[in-house]
């Protein structure tokens, strides 16, 4: 895993490919820093200038944050301090800044950690972008009531992913109650949410579909029981599958899309009973030392210009093969989700049990 990123956008260009191949200036920073990659795979680079009005300071975890943050500066001239980590650390960073905050805006997947984020009074309240009746449907419920984050696109969690040459389409469970049939035991794998982010609305998601924290926690237990096996990452989990070990990934459907593209013996599949929501949000800071800039990205970032950048993989990795919730916007095509029924987490319950119910889970499934 790679550590933080803090990298100033400079003026020198290189290449940034849009989605319908044409291309915008990047920074030398990017072209020869970061790679596209998935938000779980951070590097390292040395510290940027300090933060003064007319710069914008933004905290990313996803894998086309640098294309974006250099394509911004290009189209308003706005200089960006980019640091990108992975989002438990992001998160950490702002949090421990909570009454000197040195960044402007913080962008990463699940929007529980966002809610979590603004219960502690870090977020901007009640400001509405101008582009806000761009939201799709699906992107529209997923807006914070308070409009304290914004939903820049949408993957699935609990998505299945399985080896064709293995398992037969016609045997993939169709339900959560599917993965306790005998046939599976010892065969499902899934990511350990202490670690991986994108597991915890897996688990958060489980137990608002079954019904409550007791009913989830029992359905957990009986999948432990089935054999159940946790890894620490999305790529542990999906080679465990590739490899024979087990013959069932539960994680993101953007990681199980990336692999399977790069020619791996990889099917997806839904649950009929509903894949969870795990958003991409994007947050502006309460006290952000540029408020102006701040409000000036996320508007940016909401327009099919950016949207364009951030969905080609050759800017953001696994990472671009989201769910656009902004209209007229189309998925790349390996991302297109056929049947997929999308159930939102409630992040509000999500956020008030995830302290909780990690620590449950860690004691209770993990060991």
């Amino acid at each position: 895993m790679r550590g933080r990123v803090t990298r100033w956008i400079g003026a020198v260009g290189a290449l940034v490919v849009l989605a319908g191949g044409g291309v915008v200036l990047a920074s030398q920073a990017h072209a020869g820093g970061k790679r596209p990659s998935s938000s779980t795979n951070k590097g390292e680079a040395d510290v940027g200038p300090a933060h003064g009005h007319g710069t914008l300071v933004l905290y990313a975890a996803e894998g086309y944050d640098a294309a974006i943050a250099a394509a911004f500066q290009k189209a308003t001239g706005i200089r960006v301090e980019l640091t990108d980590n992975s989002t438990g650390p992001l998160i950490a960073q702002a949090e421990a800044q909570a009454n000197n905050p040195h960044w402007d805006v913080i962008w990463f997947d699940g929007d529980s950690s966002a809610q979590a984020m603004d219960n502690q009074g870090l977020l901007l309240r009640n400001w509405t972008p101008n582009d806000i009746t761009n939201y799709t449907p699906l992107g529209k419920s997923l807006l914070a009531p308070d409009h304290a984050y914004f939903p820049t696109g949408v993957t699935g969690m609990g998505a299945i992913g399985y080896n064709p040459h293995v398992v037969p389409a016609n045997e993939v469970p169709r339900t959560l109650n599917d993965l306790l049939k005998p046939q599976w035991r010892g065969a499902i794998a899934m990511n350990d949410p202490a670690i991986s982010g994108p597991a915890y609305p897996l688990i958060a998601g489980i137990v608002q579909q079954e019904g409550g924290l007791q009913q989830g926690e029992r359905f957990l237990e009986a999948l432990k029981q089935n054999g159940l096996h946790v890894y620490a990452t999305n790529s542990v989990t999906i080679a465990s599958v590739l490899s024979g070990r087990e013959k069932l990934a539960l994680v993101q459907d953007s990681a199980l899309i990336n692999q399977r593209e790069s020619g791996k013996p990889l099917a997806i599949d839904y649950l009929q009973s509903g894949t969870f929501t795990l958003p991409s949000v994007i947050a502006i800071d309460a006290k952000a030392p540029d408020m102006a800039a701040a409000k000036k990205f996320v508007e940016w970032v909401l327009t099919p210009q950016a949207q364009a950048i951030m969905r080609n993989p050759k800017n953001g990795g696994g990472d671009s093969y989201f769910e656009p919730v902004i209209r007229g916007v189309q998925p790349d095509p390996a991302a297109v989700r056929p049947g997929v029924h999308w159930v939102k987490v409630n992040p509000i319950v999500a956020a008030n049990e995830k302290n909780s119910l990690e620590e449950w889970f860690h004691d209770h499934i993990t060991l």
